[in-house]
């Protein structure tokens, strides 16, 4: 299967999950984006390495770095290889010149594992297929619709007003999120989109 190459775009508090982070992966060569929601701990040492701070004592993530090291094996790539019920899987890719292991990890630790040896992370496009958010920007008159849109929602105050609407109306909704950078609300429309297909 054909790899894509990700980067990290953004890393913020999740404004539905208390505790939890959205970390935004964007497609290199492309305008779709990946949002992974991660916990505290690895949102931290994600951050940690993101900002280049050196904490007092190693974290896992560094012991790990030391250990592969000392080990003599170098870490090729980290693929977000699968997505089963909502759920991301990753493999951190590593050799030791003779044989080339894959490690099964969560997104989140392969990633901030990943960030340590400056190696690049893929996914495959059925993943992106699947869970990846289109991001585009909106024209006035879209922009206007989206508008009326948020007021009917507002007015019922009820979450499920969104299975009311049109796929029009939830891609507008879907693009208006993402030219906020509202990733978890667009994750929920794509999800929304995605059970109508």
């Amino acid at each position: 299967m054909k790899k894509i190459k990700l980067e990290i775009l953004g890393l913020s508090p999740s404004q539905s999950q208390a505790g939890s982070f959205a970390l935004v992966l964007g497609e290199e060569l492309g305008n779709r984006r990946l949002p992974i929601i991660i916990g505290v701990f690895e949102a931290q040492a994600i951050a940690v390495q993101i900002e280049n701070i050196v904490p007092n004592r190693p974290m896992t993530h560094d012991l790990f770095k030391s250990f592969a090291d000392g080990m003599n094996y170098t870490l090729k790539e980290i693929v977000i290889s699968d997505l089963k019920e909502g759920i991301f899987y990753a493999k951190i890719i590593c050799t030791d010149s003779l044989r080339e292991v894959e490690i099964d990890a969560r997104p989140s630790d392969a990633i901030a594992i990943g960030l340590r040896f400056d190696i690049p992370i893929f996914t495959y496009e059925a993943i992106l297929s699947e869970a990846g958010i289109v991001s585009s920007s909106l024209t006035d008159e879209e922009d206007e619709d989206e508008d009326a849109i948020k007021e009917t929602i507002k007015a019922t105050g009820s979450r499920d007003v969104i299975r009311d609407l049109s796929l029009d109306e939830l891609q507008r909704m879907l693009d208006e999120a993402l030219s906020k950078e509202d990733y978890e609300k667009a994750a929920k429309i794509r999800d929304e989109m995605g059970r109508r297909n």
